[in-house]
């Protein structure tokens, strides 16, 4: 039987055999990515979209690079968020967090290997960057119960032989997260092991061209969410039965419908509930005229984080001039410290040149007041000058950096806390915001 490109399930039937991201227009495709949905809203918002074969090219370079520099023989990787850099895939990866299955080695020469759940090897098929596909790296108890030390060594035995061939049979191997019979086999099989996270964390420092237009596009897919959050939340938030629990699955759902994968936290709050912030949201039923506060840690399209936070004012009221004054000062604060970047500005001082929060915010301020943000929360993070640990960020900005720059602004004991937070490229000659989800206009006193 003859068959025929045009009878193929297409995801967009108006295109041909690739979609404008460079990948397969193959509706029964297992490469999972962004929906129709997502596809037409960036076309209508004039988006250009990532071509994904180069993306993928430039993350692997990358990371070679770094192996090579660091005269390391190799890189393993176990972090689910480090596998999607390196070969771009998936496999059930909340679940990988915790039950650790999938590694993937990439050696000095370039060659990359992955080792997948036994019967799931065809998930990375797609990305011919991985030149090997195996099963084997599971060494957590729960699945090999006693037995965990030999399935760890022959593991091991497997990494020591693809060095040897790919990596000039340099022991010096960088490893990310290991479960403790991996390192122990690792150790007895003569490696000197280094520490993976620092290769990681630097290569996915530096976005290429690709990557920033994924994150536009992701960018606006989360923020279209936000979008209709808000309008649920405002329509429905105060109504004697609406919780915060209805107004953040709003967000989850759009996230998904475009293309998104999942939101690392549940960090929205209403009311009293939140100061102190940190109060994931539940079943609270939401009331008339009160702040509504969220941070959305979203992995969105392409696998790419967004991680915003915006405080809306809920009610035909008007707000209190203490919340007012709150929200203006956390505008001026993220504002301020925005401006100080650029390409050259050493982190160390943007601690120490911060704008400076009022004494009676000083206690409840937030954990950092800018961090990476890629694939998820990344490196480096800019601390407050009085948590930064000298030395420890001893680095310049470089233009393809993102960072997100923060505010969490309440009073200790208060019924209310102002959170906001904007996501940022570092440029040739400084700093462009990506986020451009305004601020509430209550709360700004307008």
């Amino acid at each position: 039987m003859n068959t025929h490109y045009r009878d193929t399930r297409k995801i967009n039937p108006n295109l041909g055999a690739t979609l404008d991201d460079g990948t397969p227009n193959d509706n029964d495709r297992v490469e999972i990515g962004p929906s129709q949905l997502a596809f037409d809203e960036w076309e209508a918002a004039g988006l250009t979209l990532p071509n994904l074969q180069n993306m993928r090219n430039y993350r692997w370079k990358r990371l070679t690079q770094h192996i090579v520099d660091r005269g390391y023989g190799g890189l393993l990787m176990f972090d689910p968020l480090n596998i999607r850099y390196a070969t771009d895939s998936t496999n059930m990866q909340l679940w990988n967090t915790h039950n650790p299955f999938r590694a993937v080695l990439l050696c000095a020469d370039g060659y990359m290997v992955i080792w997948d759940y036994k019967i799931a090897p065809f998930l990375s098929e797609f990305n011919p960057l991985v030149r090997e596909r195996r099963s084997g790296a599971s060494m957590f108890y729960f699945a090999k119960g006693d037995k965990v030390d030999p399935a760890a060594q022959t593991f091991v035995q497997e990494v020591k032989d693809l060095i040897a061939e790919h990596g000039g049979a340099n022991p010096r191997l960088a490893v990310d997260k290991i479960m403790v019979p991996g390192y122990r086999a690792l150790i007895a099989a003569g490696f000197d092991v280094m520490e993976g996270e620092e290769v990681t964390e630097k290569a996915r420092s530096i976005k290429g061209a690709d990557e920033i237009h994924a994150m536009r596009c992701a960018n606006y897919a989360c923020e279209t969410s936000v979008k209709l959050m808000e309008d649920f939340a405002r329509e429905h938030s105060g109504n004697g039965s609406t919780s915060e629990d209805d107004i953040w699955a709003v967000m989850h759902a759009e996230n998904i419908r475009r293309g998104g994968e999942w939101i690392e936290t549940r960090l929205l709050a209403s009311g009293p509930r939140t100061n102190p912030w940190f109060q994931e949201c539940g079943p609270r039923i939401t009331k008339p005229n009160e702040i509504l506060a969220f941070d959305t840690d979203l992995i969105g399209s392409y696998g790419i984080c967004i991680d915003i936070s915006r405080t809306w004012w809920i009610g035909d009221e008007k707000p209190r001039p203490d919340m007012i004054e709150a929200m203006k000062h956390a505008v001026e604060h993220i504002e301020t410290n925005m401006e100080m970047l650029r390409p050259g500005v050493n982190i160390q001082d943007l601690s120490r040149n911060t704008h400076v929060l009022d004494t009676k915010y000083q206690k409840q301020k937030y954990g950092c007041l800018m961090h990476g943000v890629g694939l998820c929360d990344e490196w480096p993070l800019v601390a407050y000058p009085d948590q930064m640990v000298d030395g420890a960020f001893d680095y310049e900005l470089e233009p393809g950096m993102t960072l997100c720059v923060e505010a969490l602004v309440g009073v200790e004991g208060g019924d209310f806390s102002i959170k906001l937070e904007d996501q940022v490229l570092i440029t040739e000659d400084g700093f462009e915001n990506l986020t451009t989800y305004p601020h509430d206009d209550a709360l700004m006193g307008r």
